[in-house]
């Protein structure tokens, strides 16, 4: 983790019920995905995937969806009580001292983790990096097909809206294109979930 960004917090588009996490995929899994509405092979059960509720971290991991096997940007919305359960089950991809009293508890912890959490500095819509961080997600292939059959409520194909805002940007237009960002908040979340992921008080 960034240790210059000393803001933890959970930004996202969600309601009450659900909140939306970013997918990037190949065009046979993201097909597939959208027109089943579910996760279908070749989608893996066997390896870990990976889930992001900051638009734009998943821009500037996928670079707008221009990165081969990254070009199916989809929107995942998931049961926010599933959410919660899997942050619950996290360990953080590194021994952070304001999580662990030593770097041995980590990696006992870490060693069994079905669930891994990383932070890094959020983006803006120019790519650069700001003073706080974004969460990512990892799903392990020991809780996955919960995430795949029990937690997605919809798959949403976000490659329209995706193109709309690279191509204003890439004009130079950053204030139209910020007009069409989906409007994240930060996702209120219990205090003994944040302990657990390294959240700020």
């Amino acid at each position: 983790m960034d240790q210059l960004n000393n803001l933890y917090e959970i930004r996202a588009d969600f309601d009450r019920d659900s909140i939306i996490v970013y997918q990037a995929y190949r065009k046979e899994i993201g097909e597939n995905a959208l027109k089943h509405q579910q996760f279908v092979p070749p989608f893996s059960m066997n390896r870990m995937t990976w889930i992001k509720p900051s638009f734009l971290w998943m821009m500037e991991r996928s670079n707008w969806g221009l990165k081969k096997g990254q070009e199916y940007i989809l929107g995942v919305r998931i049961k926010r009580e599933a959410w919660e359960t899997a942050l619950k089950m996290a360990v953080l991809t590194s021994p952070e001292f304001r999580v662990y009293k030593s770097g041995r508890e980590w990696q006992e912890k870490f060693d069994k983790a079905k669930v891994q959490v990383q932070w890094d500095p959020e983006r803006s819509i120019r790519g650069k990096k700001l003073n706080y961080s974004s969460i990512q997600v990892g799903i392990s292939r020991h809780i996955i097909q919960q995430y795949v059959e029990n937690w997605t409520l919809e798959i949403l194909d976000y490659r329209p809206l995706v193109r709309k805002i690279h191509k204003l940007c890439m004009k130079g237009e950053f204030s139209k294109a910020k007009k069409f960002l989906l409007k994240e908040k930060i996702c209120p979340t219990p205090q003994d979930i944040k302990s657990i992921i390294g959240g700020s008080i």
